[in-house]
């Protein structure tokens, strides 16, 4: 039972610390800064920001992978670290770790297994999850012959099996061609109107003006910025984007 009324996402004064400890003195690195963001139910919501900005770090934060500092992440109104939580987020990191020698069947009956999905369900499930991510033609290929489009797309397929509400996807638009772009775009627009909620990080501006509903664009770990993309003239997120950055780095 999921209430419609609560917020896919809450991130609540979210802070991470990294401390790197040395002979003399340890030093400090704040990776995530104050953080607070509310994520409705269905929509697509991305973070932007240069690399090194906190994106992966947020993202780890919210999946329970990392300990925050300060603050809570919330899911559904399940506060992270909790298997209530996970078990409604499907995941997709920057690079997915897919076993090569196997084909794009046998990794998903692979995940499908660690994530104890009865196996008469798990067929019929990677079937459709297949289909999906227009891979059913190539389900008995080895993963070692796919481009980095294609292994995207099997990523996403295992994020997908246990029909998860919300997927994260971390730099889900990164390193693929133009073809491979408007296939991701189209998956997550797909996934959006039957329902599921998006997040994702990205540093790909004309990509998430195509496919969000809203950004949040993020610097050195401190939100600066959440944009409705509609209203904004299309084409002109880079501008603010750059803009936002740059006062930043001014200090205004």
């Amino acid at each position: 039972y999921t209430d419609f009324n609560m917020n896919a996402i809450e991130i609540k004064n979210l802070t991470k610390i990294y401390v790197k400890k040395r002979l003399i003195r340890s030093k400090k690195f704040l990776a995530v800064d104050n953080l607070n963001l509310e994520i409705v139910q269905g929509e697509v919501f991305g973070i932007l920001g240069p690399n090194g900005s906190g994106k992966t770090t947020t993202i780890k934060l919210l999946l329970g992978l990392l300990f925050p500092t300060r603050g809570d992440c919330f899911v559904f109104g399940e506060k992270v670290p909790s298997l209530l939580a996970a078990s409604k987020i499907g995941y997709l990191p920057e690079i997915p770790y897919l076993y090569k020698y196997l084909t794009a069947r046998e990794i998903l009956h692979l995940y499908g297994s660690v994530s104890h999905i009865n196996d008469q369900i798990l067929e019929k499930r990677i079937e459709e999850v297949l289909e999906l991510v227009k891979l059913r033609a190539e389900k008995d290929t080895r993963l070692g012959e796919f481009s980095k489009g294609m292994l995207q797309r099997v990523g996403v397929a295992q994020a997908l099996l246990h029909k998860p509400k919300l997927l994260i996807l971390d730099e889900p638009f990164s390193g693929l061609d133009p073809i491979g772009l408007k296939d991701m775009r189209e998956i997550i627009l797909q996934l959006n109107a039957e329902g599921d909620t998006i997040f994702f990080s990205s540093h790909i501006i004309s990509d998430a003006e195509k496919i969000c509903d809203r950004v949040a664009i993020i610097y050195k770990g401190r939100l600066l910025r959440i944009i409705n993309v509609k209203e904004i003239e299309h084409g002109k997120l880079e501008d603010i984007f750059i803009s936002e950055i740059n006062k930043a780095d001014a200090g205004k």
